[in-house]
């Protein structure tokens, strides 16, 4: 047992390598699992207008800094104006300046934000806040509704649905608290005496195609291990529309200093984008890990895409000759006839190496009579193998069968090779076992070419070379197996029956 633990610490070190590399790219940096996937991406404009007073005008908009969304692309609109965005703060905000300003001024931000988790893994509370005070009558209103629901609820939760009810309800207390504060002020002041964790946000309610929007008043409230959106001013909250928590922990959305009368407006649209492109965007170009092969040209990126379907195609192969048992006239020689049936199409391709093939060896049982050194004779197949190529093509070409053209994608070489190891077991094995062997790679081809044509399959050897690693401990592992073939326990089949 000693003496396998290097293997079977390689083997657990290369699935460790694996797995970890796909879950960094699936969920890091957004790369799909499946092909087609789309995301979605919301386009929010925020449009700001106010009167310039002849005077410098320091415009602040404060930018949203939502855990549940992840800022895709931002551009503004300001002519003649200075903008900086800072992010390196606590609160992210964009500032528009200009030295004199008068008259009506608009300026505009646009900001594309996808959604990437739910808020309920956004961390708690770590300090509990300054309980703050009001004062008399309204402190005793509160503590009076306080205690109502207190007594009428048995946990958190129903406590919170208690305060809710009462606010809705028409009392004393109610009314002389909403005389001064609104709904949500008294809901968030009251949930700080009852020490549960809650504070003031503004959200923007995402709607396709909504115009002229303004930020709606809502309350985190910290329950369950999860921070709740309550809506204490009209209604529920309704769970199909997303909402992206613009204003929270901030003095204020807007601030202009040199103007009057400022105000701003949201317009709101939804884009779906392919999330492969949009994870191949967020990629860094200098971070080697994350883009990788994004990086080369277009013509290198589609040479690779065919390069990395070969451990496919071997993993096929060990497989099928290992577990399976199936018999191949050279080892990976249908590793290469696969990736020519990918340009060829599957069933152009098996006619056309069943022609060449069957003519090779045709003329290669003539070659065998002329007593040629193996180089000599080689050479002599390679070129009968062009020849063969160039004659269908041509007769191809005249009887308009175009598809059949696709035959000069065989590897001749390949094929040279195979109708020499053909020819040579036909005569020392016999016509039957070149059947069985040539059969054999022919299976094991069109299997290897399902495999390497599957459009997940393709999708995953290329954008997670994680999936490379666990091929290479499958082929490690199934190079350990030395028990029967399953074509080989036909062989039993006497003992059954007996």
């Amino acid at each position: 047992m000693s003496e396998r633990a290097p293997f079977f610490f390689l083997i657990l070190s290369l699935i460790v390598i694996g797995v970890s590399t796909i879950y960094y790219r699936h969920v890091e940096m957004g790369v799909p699992l499946t092909t087609g996937e789309q995301v979605t991406i919301w386009q929010i404009e925020a449009e700001i207008s106010f009167t310039g007073e002849q005077a410098a005008v320091n415009a602040q908009l404060s930018l949203p800094d939502d855990a549940g969304f992840e800022l895709v692309e931002e551009f503004t609109a300001s002519p003649a104006y200075g903008v900086h965005v800072l992010r390196d703060q606590k609160m992210p905000k964009v500032i528009w300046s200009k030295r004199l300003v008068d008259g009506p001024q608009t300026l505009y931000y646009r900001g594309s934000y996808k959604e990437v988790s739910k808020r309920a893994f956004e961390p708690p509370p770590t300090t509990e806040p300054p309980l703050d005070t009001w004062e008399e009558p309204y402190q005793s209103s509160a503590q009076t509704i306080l205690n109502g629901a207190y007594d009428r609820s048995g946990d958190t939760a129903l406590l919170l649905l208690e305060i809710q009810k009462d606010l809705s309800a028409e009392n004393q207390n109610v009314a002389l608290l909403l005389s001064k504060y609104s709904k949500t002020q008294v809901f968030v002041h009251l949930l700080d005496m009852a020490g549960v964790p809650s504070k003031r946000v503004g959200g923007l309610i995402l709607d396709d195609g909504r115009r002229n929007q303004s930020l709606v008043p809502l309350v985190k409230v910290y329950l369950d291990k999860a921070w709740q959106l309550y809506n204490l001013e009209t209604s529920d909250l309704d769970p199909e529309l997303p909402v992206l928590i613009w204003q929270q922990d901030s003095p204020g959305l807007l601030d202009v200093e040199g103007g009057r009368n400022s105000d701003i407006k949201f317009s709101i649209s939804r884009v779906n984008k392919s999330a492969l492109q949009e994870a191949k965007a967020s990629l860094s170009d200098s971070d080697l890990f994350n883009s990788g092969l994004y990086n080369l040209p277009i013509a290198e990126q589609n040479l690779f895409k065919g390069i990395l379907l070969l451990p496919i195609g071997a993993l096929v192969v060990v497989f099928l000759r290992i577990i399976i048992g199936i018999k191949c006239s050279g080892t990976f020689m249908p590793i290469l006839i696969a990736t020519s049936f990918i340009q060829t199409e599957l069933l152009n391709g098996v006619l056309g190496f069943l022609v060449i093939v069957s003519t090779g060896l045709v003329i290669r049982s003539y070659l065998s009579h002329l007593n040629l050194l193996l180089v000599s004779r080689i050479s002599a197949v390679v070129i009968l193998v062009i020849g063969m190529i160039v004659l269908f093509t041509i007769i191809a070409f005249k009887l308009g069968l175009s598809d059949a053209m696709t035959i000069t994608f065989f590897p001749m070489i390949i094929l040279a090779w195979t109708i020499e190891r053909m020819s040579i077991l036909w005569e020392e094995e016999g016509g039957k076992e070149v059947l069985i062997q040539g059969g054999g790679s022919l299976i094991v081809a069109v299997v290897a070419y399902l495999m390497m044509d599957n459009t997940l399959i393709r999708h995953w050897a290329f954008n997670f070379l994680g999936v490379h690693a666990l091929i290479m401990a499958a082929i490690l592992l199934m190079g350990q197996y030395t028990g029967y073939r399953l074509l080989e326990l036909r062989r039993f089949k006497p003992m059954t029956d007996d």
